[in-house]
């Protein structure tokens, strides 16, 4: 697909074995298409946006609101029979490759810290499969309680490793006070005390690991 935007494209999701996103590649388009295809190279690449599976669920985003994406219910006054659409086509961060890869060892340093301290984060990325590949490792978090409604996840941080067949390499992020901050009913950037959970995965929605610790 050559294409600027999500496209409802669930017959091909359902038909075809194989789906490339291109976007808008360039002059040399297409040659790193073909070794895409002919497994010259191994994508990497995540989605930044979400695709709905029909332009009726639009606006459809990441980061959203809790309740925004909530799905139809079947029955009741306000159901939809068999004909409601939930869920995204591809979410937020949806990527494949070539090869396989594991995820471990999540450690979340110090447990409890100060409101204006950094929070260190690691974790294991391994290579199972057969063939060299790139992950893009993604960090969520989640504010499990707070004084204003927030998104109910926001990408805090990623990194893109490469591994070699039977690599394992360690990924480290580093949570700022700006990446728990939020608006508060003031219009001041704050930090609250509480608990936060941290996400990592493959996508906002593939997560592999899940961790918390508190702010106080």
């Amino acid at each position: 697909m050559i294409n600027g935007q999500p496209l409802t494209i669930n017959w091909a999701n359902q038909n075809i074995p194989a789906i490339l996103e291109a976007w808008f590649p360039g002059h040399t388009g297409g040659k790193a298409i073909a070794e895409s295809l002919f497994g010259d190279y191994n994508p990497g690449g995540k989605l930044s946006m979400t695709f709905p599976k029909s332009i009726g669920q639009i606006e459809y985003n990441f980061p959203f609101k809790p309740g925004s994406h909530a799905d139809q219910p079947s029955e009741g006054p306000n159901g939809a029979g068999k004909t409601s659409v939930n869920g995204a086509l591809y979410p937020f961060g949806f990527g494949l490759s070539y090869t396989t890869f594991q995820y471990s060892n999540l450690t979340i340093s110090p447990k409890e810290q100060a409101s204006e301290a950094n929070i260190v984060i690691t974790i294991d990325i391994a290579n199972i499969g057969n063939v060299k590949g790139d992950e893009v490792v993604q960090l969520y978090l989640k504010d499990m309680l707070s004084s204003v409604i927030t998104y109910d996840t926001q990408l805090r941080g990623f990194e893109r490793v490469s591994l070699m067949p039977g690599e394992k390499k360690v990924v480290k992020f580093t949570l700022e006070p700006e990446h728990l901050s939020l608006l508060d009913a003031d219009m001041n950037w704050t930090v609250e005390p509480g608990q936060f959970e941290v996400r990592i995965g493959s996508s906002s929605e593939d997560i592999r690991l899940k961790g918390t610790f508190i702010i106080k």
